[in-house]
C-alpha cells in the first residue's frame, strides 16, 4: 500500500534519500516521481526552472565582496568556469539509474529533492511558485561548493556544502540531505511570498519566522515519502512526541540534529533579546508542531482509533518527565489495531498544515510581520478552511509559547555568516525594479508586474 501521492504519471523518476544515508533508520534511497515530463529534463539535471552544476575551482560563496578602490563587487550566478561531468538521464529520460557513490548521483539528488519539494508546495499553494529573482534569472542555479560548512539559498542560487562532525569526525555531503535541500527551497518560497529584509525595516521576529517556515517546508515535505511515513509510524506508533524522524530534522548523524521540532522554547526565553534566528525560530516551530500533533490526535479520535481518555491524558502530561513511560504503551496498543488508519490520519493532518501554512504565508506582509501576526492569521485561515474547528488548539499552543502575549527582545549582536535570512548572499542587485523590490509580497508584486 502506498500512503502518499508521490507518482506523477508521465513524470521523471529520481532516487532520493528522505534522510541522510548514514543514519541507521535510512538504508536505500526511495524512488519518487517529479512532475517534469519524462524526457524533458536535460543533463545536469536541468529544466526551465532550475539547473545543477558541480563547479571546478569555485572557492567562495556568492555574495557581496570588496572590489578595487573601495568599490563593492556582487558575485552572483551564473558560474562561468569549468564544471564536473553532469548527470545524464537514461534513454527513457529518468535519473534513477545513477550509482549512489558518484558525484552525478549527488547532482541528481539535489535537483530531485528541490523539484520534489516544489511540486509538493505548488499543490499546497494551488498555483505555480515563482522566484523572487525572476526579473534577473529564469532558472535557479543549484551548485556544489564542497567544503562549505553550510548550505545557502541566495539570489538566484542554492549553494550546497558539506559538514564534518566535531563529535564523530564523519563527513556528510549536504547534497544527500533532503531535509537541508528542502529547507533551502523553503527560504526561497518565503523570499518570494513575503519579501526580503534590507530596504524594508522589519521586526526582529521576522528572522525567527523565516527559519521556522523553512523548517516546516522540510518537515511537511518529508512526509511525502512512503518510507518516511511508514518508518515514522512504525517507530513512534503514532506518539509523535517520541524521539523520531518527524521531530528531528536537519540530521547529520544518528544522535545529532540541527534543530528539534518538539522543544520547550517560549518567547519568555528571549524576552531580554536573542542572537541567532535558528534559536528564536524554535518558538514558532514548536507551536506549529504541537498544533500539528494535536490535529493528528483529533483525526485519530474522530476515526475511533484512540480514546478520549488517551487524548486527554496525552494533553495533560505533555512536558511531564513520565510522559513516554505512561503514554507510549497506550499508543502501541492503539496503533497495532489499525496501522493504516493511523497513516490516513497523519496524512490528513500533514495536508491540513500544508494548505494552512501556504494560505498564511500568502496573507502576511513583511512590514508588519511578527509572531503575533502569524498567530492571528492562522486563526483567520482556520476559520476559512474549517469554520474554526481547530481555533482552540491554535490558541492554546500559541499562547503556551508566549505568542500574542509578549515579544522577543532586540537582536543582541549583528548577524554573522550563520544568518540565512539577512546576508549579502540574499541581497538584491542594485537598481532592482519595483516589481521585485524586497519587501513587497507576492500578491502586490504580481499586480505591479502585470501593470508594468
Amino acid at each position: 500500500m502506498s500512503y502518499v501521492e508521490t507518482e506523477h504519471k508521465g513524470g521523471t523518476r529520481f532516487k532520493l534519500y528522505p534522510q541522510l544515508p548514514s543514519l541507521d533508520q535510512q538504508h536505500e534511497p526511495e524512488t519518487v516521481w517529479v512532475s517534469s515530463p519524462a524526457g524533458s529534463l536535460m543533463p545536469g539535471p536541468a529544466d526551465h526552472r532550475m539547473y545543477v552544476i558541480d563547479p571546478v575551482g569555485k572557492e567562495k560563496a556568492y555574495g557581496y565582496y570588496p572590489g578595487p578602490a573601495g568599490s563593492t563587487f556582487h558575485y552572483r550566478p551564473p558560474w562561468p568556469g569549468q564544471i564536473l561531468e553532469m548527470a545524464y538521464p537514461d534513454p527513457d529520460g529518468h535519473f534513477d539509474h545513477l550509482d549512489v557513490d558518484t558525484f552525478q548521483f549527488q547532482q541528481a539528488h539535489a535537483f530531485g529533492s528541490i523539484r520534489f519539494t516544489m511540486d509538493i508546495w505548488e499543490r499546497y499553494f494551488e498555483r505555480p511558485l515563482e522566484w523572487h529573482f525572476q526579473d534577473y534569472y529564469d532558472q535557479l542555479e543549484i551548485l556544489f561548493l564542497r567544503g562549505l560548512d553550510n548550505a545557502f539559498a541566495g539570489f538566484g542560487s542554492v549553494e550546497i556544502g558539506s559538514y564534518t562532525s566535531k563529535k564523530t569526525g564523519g563527513f556528510v555531503e549536504f547534497g544527500l540531505s533532503f531535509d537541508i535541500l528542502s529547507h533551502e527551497l523553503g527560504h526561497l518560497i518565503i523570499y518570494n511570498e513575503i519579501g526580503l529584509p534590507g530596504t524594508v525595516e522589519v521586526d526582529g521576529e521576522y528572522f525567527g519566522f523565516h527559519e521556522s517556515a523553512a523548517d516546516m517546508v522540510a518537515l511537511i515535505s518529508l512526509l511525502h515519502f512512503d518510507s518516511a511515513t511508514v518508518g515514522l509510524l512504525e517507530n513512534s506508533r503514532g506518539n509523535l512526541y517520541s524521539y523520531n524522524r518527524l521531530n528531528r530534522f536537519g540530521e547529520v548523524s544518528d544522535n545529532y540534529q540541527l534543530r528539534s521540532a518538539a522543544n520547550d522554547k517560549t518567547l519568555y526565553d528571549f524576552a531580554d533579546g536573542w542572537t541567532y534566528e535558528h534559536n528564536l525560530s524554535q518558538v514558532m516551530t514548536g507551536a506549529l508542531f504541537d498544533t500539528w500533533v494535536d490535529i493528528f490526535h483529533e483525526n485519530l479520535l474522530d476515526a475511533g482509533l484512540i480514546s478520549q481518555s488517551l487524548e486527554d491524558l496525552s494533553d495533560r502530561m505533555e512536558g511531564d518527565p513520565d510522559y513516554e513511560a505512561v503514554i507510549q504503551p497506550l499508543f502501541d496498543a492503539a496503533y497495532a489495531e489499525n496501522p493504516g488508519g493511523f497513516a490516513d490520519a497523519l496524512i490528513a493532518s500533514r495536508d491540513y498544515m500544508g494548505f494552512a501554512l501556504a494560505a498564511i504565508w500568502e496573507r502576511l506582509t513583511i512590514e508588519t510581520l511578527d509572531y503575533a501576526d502569524v498567530y492571528e492569521t492562522f486563526i483567520e485561515v482556520d476559520q476559512d478552511m474549517t469554520r474554526g474547528r481547530y481555533s482552540r488548539i491554535i490558541h492554546t499552543n500559541m499562547r503556551r509559547r508566549g505568542i500574542g502575549i509578549i515579544k522577543a527582545g532586540p537582536r543582541l549582536t549583528p548577524p554573522d555568516e550563520k544568518s540565512h535570512a539577512f546576508s549579502d548572499r540574499t541581497a538584491t542587485p542594485m537598481g532592482a525594479c519595483d516589481c521585485c523590490r524586497p519587501g513587497l509580497p507576492y500578491s502586490i508584486r504580481r499586480e505591479l508586474a502585470r501593470n508594468s
